[in-house]
């Protein structure tokens, strides 16, 4: 369960921040799709820890 959490708020997470991006530039949304993945780990880690702890 914690491999699916994490795959879908790291594809959610990238996907804001390129959208976030693509209207400045390539390399700008390139960058903070990188950043906002990360964020998207420790999101789905988060979500998995303490809501889903029991699966």
């Amino acid at each position: 369960m914690r491999k699916i959490v994490m795959l879908a708020s790291v594809t959610l997470f990238s996907w804001l921040g390129w959208w976030l991006g693509e209207d400045i530039g390539l390399m700008t949304a390139f960058i903070l799709s990188s950043l906002t993945s990360l964020v998207g780990v420790v999101a789905g880690w988060w979500i998995n820890k303490t809501w889903l702890a029991d699966f």
